[in-house]
C-alpha cells in the first residue's frame, strides 16, 4: 500500500485470494493474496481507515475508520459501500465477524461495543 501516511492494518481474506489493507489517506486496497497485484480502491470514508476484517466466506469485507462510522463493502464489485454502519459518536477503532458470519461488531472511542447483524 503506496501511501504517504503509512499503512494502519493488513488481513487476508479467509480463501487467501485477496488481502486488504487499510491506510491514514482514508483508503482501503485491496490486492491479490497470491500475485500482490493491486486490484483496487475502496473509497467512501472520510477519515483515516483503521482495521479490516473479513467475513468467514470471503464475500464483504468491513472497515473501520476515524469518521465514526464502519462501511460494508462486497467482493469482487467493491466501487461504492454495500451499506454504511454508523452509530458511533467517536472513532472506530476495532472490529471483526462473527464466526458464522452473521454479525459484525464494532468498537468506538466513545467507549461502546456496537454488534450489526448482516
Amino acid at each position: 500500500h503506496r501511501s504517504s501516511t503509512g499503512c494502519n492494518h493488513i488481513a487476508f481474506s479467509p480463501d487467501g485470494r485477496y488481502f486488504a489493507s487499510a491506510s491514514f489517506d482514508k483508503k482501503t486496497k485491496i490486492w491479490n493474496g497470491k500475485s500482490g497485484d493491486f486490484i483496487s480502491t475502496l473509497n467512501g470514508h472520510v477519515g483515516a481507515v483503521y482495521q479490516v476484517a473479513w467475513s468467514s466466506d470471503s464475500r464483504y469485507l468491513v472497515t473501520a475508520s476515524k469518521d465514526s462510522t464502519a462501511k460494508l463493502w462486497e467482493m469482487p464489485n467493491c466501487k461504492r459501500a454495500k451499506e454504511t454502519l454508523p452509530g458511533h459518536a467517536d472513532e472506530v477503532y476495532a472490529l471483526d465477524w462473527s464466526p458464522n458470519g452473521s454479525s459484525v461488531s464494532t468498537g468506538s472511542k466513545d467507549r461502546t461495543i456496537k454488534i450489526w447483524k448482516h
